[in-house]
């Protein structure tokens, strides 16, 4: 869920049209231009080609230990189509990388394995983006819908001269280095919303301010929508782990364990940092509502103290005549008359100050 001009907008995932037959693949009019990025892996080297032809990819297939071919942007459906022809991934799951927006999930065939997750591609505005990942005995193949990931540390390490697992290990190691690696990237953006958090509630504590209110529903609702993407994200790294096929070695479940328990870190951070907006927002209101009671008190009282000089004034201002009666306000005629009311006036308004201090109202 992204905001744009001030308005959310609200990811819908698409799906194909009602009555066609399994397996269609239908581009979003909105899909990027398709992009091939190939990575071939040997333990001694490696070699990547950019803006890849599927000539090349048909080339390193049998030729080099693993390939992984990286798919940016799904707007030519061609291409997709004779990838999934080319590593022999089943149609279903093709058509699961065109129509964007999927739960989270694993799904396991014959030769090969399909994961479906989420990414932030832009933390800054919350903006999340499928990304599938296939993989089989020699190969990983990845869709993306747009430029952007978390792999280049992996892609350091694949380059790098030094030995290491991801050049000497299978597909299902490779495989399982991208996914640790998205899973990971949400790290900074929960902890970055922690901090947030913390300084909206040093701020409300000083002065509680309406913007806040406002902050503190959208940090909500971005936790919330984490915490969609987290729970089937767990799911999905389960059922890798308790998966029985040949593609994933018992030895690399291991460590799609240890991304399990990433991921259940993460989802214990979110569902704290979710109790703590909950908190956060009733806090406000609370302040909010005792600011606004302390304002009506102050009020109440300056109108408590007005009341009994309003009726001295009333009194003292109708229009009798003394000359008529002696009962008709002689003291009109009084020499200090007006320093005196002035002065009895304020000695009530100040007993009733005292009085009301005591009481412990003010």
């Amino acid at each position: 869920m992204a905001k744009a001009d001030g308005k959310r907008i609200r990811r819908k995932a698409r799906r194909s049209p009602v009555g066609a037959s399994p397996g269609t693949l239908i581009a979003d009019p909105s899909a990027q231009q398709t992009r091939l990025t190939l990575t071939l892996i040997a333990a001694e080297k490696t070699r990547t080609v950019q803006d890849a032809g599927l000539n090349d990819v048909v080339k390193s297939r049998g030729h080099w230990p693993l390939v992984w071919l990286d798919c940016t942007g799904l707007a030519d459906i061609a291409v997709v189509e004779e990838i999934g022809r080319i590593f022999g991934l089943h149609p279903l799951a093709l058509e699961d990388v065109v129509n964007t927006g999927q739960r989270p999930k694993v799904d396991f065939y014959d030769d090969h394995a399909f994961v479906v997750l989420s990414m932030i591609d832009d933390p800054a505005t919350h903006r999340y983006e499928q990304i599938a990942v296939f993989f089989g005995d020699n190969f990983v193949v990845t869709f993306q819908e747009r430029e952007g990931d978390p792999f280049d540390p992996v892609r350091k390490r694949i380059e790098s001269s030094s030995p290491n697992r991801l050049r000497t290990r299978g597909a299902d190691y490779l495989a399982y280095a991208l996914i640790d690696a998205i899973v990971d990237s949400y790290f900074a953006p929960i902890e970055a919303s922690g901090d947030m958090a913390e300084r909206v509630e040093d701020a409300m504590l000083n002065s509680p301010q309406k913007q806040q209110m406002l902050q503190l529903q959208q940090m909500r609702r971005h936790i919330n929508a984490l915490k969609g993407v987290l729970w089937p994200l767990r799911d999905a790294l389960a059922a890798i782990v308790r998966s029985e096929v040949s593609c994933i070695h018992a030895e690399t479940k291991v460590f799609f364990n240890d991304t399990l328990d990433h991921a259940i870190r993460l989802i214990e951070m979110v569902e704290t940092e979710r109790d703590t907006m909950t908190g956060l927002i009733e806090m406000h209101l609370s302040l909010s509502q005792a600011r606004t009671n302390d304002v009506i008190s102050l009020l109440t009282i300056v109108s408590a103290i007005f009341i009994p000089l309003t009726f001295l004034v009333g009194v003292w201002g109708m229009n009798f005549d003394p000359d008529t009666s002696p009962w008709n306000m002689p003291e009109l005629r009084a020499y200090y008359g007006y320093p005196a009311a002035l002065g009895f006036m304020v000695a009530v308004a100040v007993a009733m100050y005292i009085y009301f201090k005591r009481k412990k109202w003010l």
